[in-house]
């Protein structure tokens, strides 16, 4: 379904491109304005023309398929980009055992908040 829309809605756009380049532009009548004939400028233009009428065919068409891809999509998703996505694991922190030697005395151990150097020898 939403492959079918796609594709009409590519094909509306392209042949709506080429049928506004295909048509006359209003703005070449704004020379009337300067001197020339002033009827021709707010004047109607008589009945539409096929160019129009495809025009304004196709671009409702766009506008509806819009819409519809608009809808499609909207209803369609039912989870999450992030759903997918791996978390790192957590780093493992592991305690280093330092061995107790013979060197070290307990006199020489500093304790919290004494303020004293230990002593060197």
């Amino acid at each position: 379904m939403i492959t079918l829309l796609t594709i009409l809605h590519v094909l509306v756009c392209l042949f709506l491109i080429g049928i506004v380049l295909l048509q006359h532009g209003k703005g070449a009548d704004v020379g009337a304005a300067f001197g020339g004939s002033s009827q021709s400028l707010f004047g109607t233009e008589g009945p539409l023309s096929l160019l129009n009428k495809l025009t304004t065919t196709a671009a409702i068409v766009f506008m509806v398929t819009s819409v519809a891809l608009a809808y499609v999509a909207s209803n369609s998703g039912t989870g999450s980009v992030m759903s997918t996505v791996v978390s790192p694991a957590a780093p493992v922190v592991s305690e280093q055992v330092i061995p107790a030697s013979e060197e070290t005395a307990p006199e020489q151990v500093q304790e919290f908040g004494t303020g004293t150097a230990p002593a060197t020898e």
